[in-house]
């Protein structure tokens, strides 16, 4: 194989925008599918492994370098096509582009820096971002740890352990400095300076800027900082935050970005309003009170979490300890540094949070879904105490998901045969998936057929992987490699299991859980997958809850669990489960994207009134659990889904789905799969997110005619 294609195969992997082209991630799986699935599905370290020699005779077999050469100068083409295609211009951004920090980016399984739907979701902005043009730089942190990787014990228990990313083998180079030399930023503490490096990926066209903590001149402790995604005490934290908000501006200075627009996913990074004020100050010789309205006029923030305990909050002596400087900087004394921080200013039994900074401070809030909007107006009123509720500048838009990176590559040929080649153009158009109303309903459910199939292959090689490692007797082993029936309804259920996502809704009716799966005649089963936090003690008896179940009858083969849950794991589910259970306690799910993901891929959506789902059933598109009222007792609320779902899922979802004609093809349900796919997929997609952004948010922050709040609530 010459050279030259060698060097273009390399160069393709150091840009992650093969991570949603499968044609490319085909290349590295046809030269050696084993050693592809080997390396974590990472084509830097998949090439290492190889020799010239070892690669040339699979090449040649397969007429390698044209596929290569094609992929090459399609990447070319994408990264000089104009920016900002048929969105009205780039106006200011082009110039100055949107900064998003984010502590997690979830772009592939190879590149462990995410946790789950929060870092998926930063994963999907940016992908987004890059082909719709919009000028927008990443900025996170490298985790060299990453999130713990998930085993379950002999007895269910889950354990955690943490492995070591070899950064060698990332998509990562280091951000180098004016001179030439490698970047390092320093943030300053009372306890003395923390310094990060900086490394630097391209996804597509963006970069994304991941500052390390694991350099010479920190001590133990700071060189551990950013080792682990959500790591450590409260301390580790706050510095964590630090590196992230107030390192992470100041290496988009030191590289030349001058950013229009700072968008905060989540409160993890509002200190970086603090670092853009401190420098406004400095620079300009503006007052703290002018350059707080100017930092103002250009910040965006998201908010994910409509739960009280899931924003950071930090006492008195660590915000000093770690913002002492910074406040100094700023001309304000602790008292005030604090208030920034809570909602009743001068409380000083209140503890300083993020999410309280970042709403004080932008004129772009956002909720995630037009429900968690209204939780977040009513939550967060207290900021605002002369508003009434419905005037609270919180406003919502609805979390997509990047169509390309988790439609399956069969039904992606699909689309270029009924929509056109230029298909990914028109994603947010509702115009464009008219057409499967138009598809042969034999040829859809054969497609969706196969994804399950493939689904179906994939969980019994992780259960006989999971069985085998346990050391189990060879009667469980062969019963895993037999998991499983392609005649069944598959029904996928994939998240945290954080206690209010209720994995465990079903069991709290054992015996007519147990006539569900055991049916012969309409069968039923069921594919688990999700971690719960190392800390989460309620989430994991809830997982080892589960698993205890498994081991009986009649459950066994029909309710599997696939341990440790990653981006790969998600895609082969949300691609071949017939149909996807949510189950949340409203209106405890801000959004929720694992469903869109599904739909999809054809497969229906069965969820309580929550997040997202509560604004896109129109009744013919999926299954609705329970109506939208809540009862005071959780216990009641939980037994009156119970009953709803089980309900659905007997009289409407199963006579649906074995409705089937002579050739095996269930014509009822496959109408309401087009409906779901032709009403759902262009409302929520990415695409379509950051085009709300970018009309509501970065072109009003940027320069544009501002508007004082985000947008209509």
């Amino acid at each position: 194989m010459p050279q030259t294609i060698i060097s273009k195969l390399s160069d393709l992997s150091r840009n992650l925008w093969w991570t949603w082209h499968p044609e490319v991630i085909a290349i590295y799986r046809d030269l050696n599918h084993s050693r592809w699935r080997g390396t974590n599905h990472n084509p830097q370290l998949f090439l290492d492994r190889f020799e010239e020699w070892e690669m040339m005779p699979r090449a040649e077999e397969l007429a390698i370098d044209s596929r290569i050469n094609y992929a090459f100068h399609r990447l070319q083409e994408y990264l000089s096509a104009p920016r900002l295609k048929s969105l009205g211009g780039a106006g200011a951004l082009m110039a100055k582009p949107v900064a998003y920090f984010s502590a997690e980016f979830g772009l592939h399984e190879s590149l462990p820096i995410y946790s789950g739907g929060l870092g998926v979701l930063a994963g999907d902005h940016l992908k987004s971002a890059s082909d719709l043009g919009v000028p927008l730089v990443g900025v996170g942190l490298f985790y060299a740890r990453g999130y713990f990787r998930q085993y379950l014990s002999a007895d269910g228990r889950q354990q955690e352990v943490f492995g070591q990313t070899d950064i060698e083998h990332l998509p990562l180079q280091r951000a180098l400095g004016a001179a030439g030399e490698p970047l390092q930023v320093t943030v300053e503490t009372r306890e003395g300076p923390i310094h990060a490096a900086v490394w630097r990926a391209e996804v597509g066209r963006c970069t994304l800027l991941l500052l390390d903590s694991n350099v010479e001149g920190n001590d133990e402790f700071n060189r551990d900082l950013t080792a682990t995604l959500y790591g450590g005490d409260r301390r580790t934290r706050i510095r964590q935050e630090l590196i992230l908000g107030v390192g992470g501006l100041r290496a988009l200075r030191a590289l030349g970005y001058n950013p229009g627009v700072l968008h905060l996913n989540e409160g993890h990074s509002a200190f970086v309003v603090l670092e853009q004020a401190r420098r406004l100050m400095e620079h300009n010789g503006m007052a703290w009170d002018d350059a707080r309205r100017e930092v103002s006029r250009l910040t965006v923030f998201t908010t994910h979490t409509p739960v009280e305990a899931g924003h950071d909050r930090f006492d008195d002596a660590l915000v000093e300890s770690t913002l002492g400087p910074l406040g100094d900087s700023l001309g304000l004394t602790h008292q005030q540094l604090m208030d920034l921080g809570r909602v009743r200013p001068g409380d000083a039994n209140e503890q300083f949070c993020m999410t309280t900074l970042a709403l004080r401070v932008a004129d772009y809030a956002n909720g995630v879904s037009a429900l968690h909007g209204r939780i977040s107006r009513r939550m967060w009123n207290k900021l605002w105490p002369a508003k009434e509720e419905r005037e609270v500048p919180i406003g919502h838009i609805t979390n997509g998901v990047h169509v390309p990176s988790w439609v399956a590559p069969s039904l992606m040929q699909l689309f270029e045969q009924y929509i056109g080649r230029d298909w990914r153009e028109r994603i947010h158009e509702p115009e464009t998936w008219e057409w499967v109303h138009q598809l042969n309903d034999s040829e859809l459910w054969e497609a969706h057929q196969l994804l399950k199939s493939c689904l179906i292959g994939f969980a019994r090689r992780r259960l006989v992987a999971q069985a085998t490692r346990r050391k189990e007797g060879k009667d469980i082993v062969a019963g895993a490699s037999r998991a499983l029936s392609s005649r069944a309804l598959l029904i996928g259920f994939a998240r945290r299991f954080a206690t209010y996502k209720r994995a465990d809704l079903l069991m709290g009716d054992k015996e007519r859980f147990a006539a569900l799966v055991s049916n012969a005649d309409r069968p039923v089963q069921f594919i688990f997958a999700g971690k719960a936090h190392p800390a989460d003690e309620p989430g994991k008896e809830k997982l080892q809850r589960l698993f205890k179940l498994m081991r009986e009858e009649p459950f066994q083969g029909r309710v599997v669990f696939i341990e440790d849950y990653n981006m790969n794991v998600a895609r082969h589910m949300v691609q071949g489960v017939d149909l996807w259970l949510n189950t949340p306690r409203r209106p405890l799910e801000a959004s929720g994207t694992s469903g869109q993901k599904a739909v999809l891929n054809g497969a229906l959506h069965c969820s309580i009134l929550d997040g997202w789902w509560a604004e896109a059933y129109d009744g013919g598109n999926g299954f609705a659990i329970g109506d939208r009222s809540n009862h005071v007792d959780p216990n009641v609320q939980d037994s009156r889904d119970r009953d709803s779902l089980f309900r659905i899922l007997e009289e409407e979802v199963l006579p649906l789905f074995f409705d089937q004609d002579a050739n095996g093809v269930p014509r009822g349900w496959v109408r309401m799969m087009k409906s779901s796919i032709a009403s759902l997929a262009w409302r929520f997609s990415a695409n379509r997110m950051v085009r709300d952004y970018l009309a509501q948010c970065y072109q009003p922050a940027s320069g544009a005619a501002h508007r004082s709040g985000i947008m209509s609530l």
